[in-house]
């Protein structure tokens, strides 16, 4: 059965994580430091599958999971990061369940195919906490999430285009996140939802992976395609894309956020400074600093406590202005 957070966020201030981190990188199919776990001590074992390190955001999301599950908050942290690689990072997973530890945080790169590692995860009497993206598993088999609402970030951006272009005619070209994820699902969702009925054309949409090189490469090959003219808009599902894109279009001769207007979702330092410099157009924050609310949420299911099923981090939305209000003190 499909499970899927839809529900509407109201765009409002972002919350603020501290990003020092320290935790214990170690590789998740290897014994030992499981030592501190199940009712031994104070100390909460943690197992955290990070996706990889493809992005600006991702980064600032790691460095906020380790600083939330530091030793200093009572946690023992073993850290792996997928590289993007959907078996790599189930086989991680597995290697969480057989060390025994308290708890398992997922940051999952793709939503289908968890039904089984997670069904193992149950049967050992070990606790998944979702983190940032969603599975279509049955919701029984993780006993929470935190993350943000994609569709409603999707939504957002796909407004500001409706009132911005939607009674002129406009080619738009789409750089999409991982093919199967869920921010790639859903921000899809709500901007097409959002332009409906609009002039607003899609010409073309491939993925980029989320990756700056990924928007470069995939946004190069829409020029040589549709030539600068040919293109209007261009709506990147992540701010790492945009700033491929950005360099595509530069290196064209054209000049982003002019001649080619765009529009992303996440917020990172190097997007909102795009964004303040006129290259970008308009972003939708996705905010990375979920680790506080994680941990919060591991340690009340390791007592028995009863949470919510879904946490929803708080996101903005910034134009040109608000973005250079916000720079100077921007966490991530």
């Amino acid at each position: 059965m499909k499970k899927r957070f839809l529900s509407t966020i109201a765009i409002a201030g972002a919350a603020a994580v501290a990003l020092s981190a320290c935790s214990s990188d170690a590789d998740p199919g290897a014994s030992g430091s499981a030592g501190a776990a199940g009712g031994g001590g104070d100390v909460i074992t943690v197992g955290f599958a990070q996706t990889g390190s493809e992005s600006g955001w991702r980064s600032a999301n790691t460095d906020s999971m380790k600083a939330a599950f530091s030793a200093e908050n009572g946690f023992d942290l073993i850290f792996n990061a997928a590289d993007n690689d959907t078996a790599a990072q189930i086989q991680a997973v597995r290697g969480f369940i057989n060390q025994g530890v308290d708890a398992i945080v997922i940051a999952p790169i793709v939503e289908d195919g968890w039904d089984d590692v997670l069904g193992e995860a149950k049967d050992a009497g070990i606790p998944v906490i979702l983190e940032d993206r969603t599975v279509s598993a049955a919701d029984d088999l993780y006993a929470a999430w935190v993350g943000d609402d994609f569709k409603a970030e999707g939504t957002t951006a796909g407004e500001w285009a409706a009132t911005t272009f939607g009674d002129t005619a406009t080619k738009m070209v789409v750089l999409e996140g991982t093919t199967g994820s869920a921010p790639a699902n859903d921000r899809a969702a709500g901007f097409d939802e959002a332009i409906a009925g609009t002039k607003i054309e899609k010409i073309d949409s491939l993925t980029g992976d989320f990756t700056r090189d990924g928007g470069k490469s995939v946004m190069e090959g829409f020029l040589q395609k549709y030539g600068v003219d040919g293109i209007d808009l261009v709506f990147a599902h992540n701010d790492d894309m945009a700033l491929g894109a950005i360099e595509a279009i530069e290196a064209a001769g054209a000049t982003p956020g002019k001649d080619i207007q765009i529009v992303s979702i996440d917020g990172v330092h190097d997007g909102m400074q795009a964004l303040v410099d006129g290259k970008i157009n308009y972003i939708v924050e996705c905010n990375p600093l979920l680790g506080e609310q994680a941990a919060s949420l591991v340690k009340s299911v390791i007592a028995g406590d009863t949470v919510e099923k879904q946490t929803f981090a708080v996101d903005e939305a910034f134009d040109q202005a608000a973005a250079e209000a916000a720079l100077p003190d921007r966490k991530y």
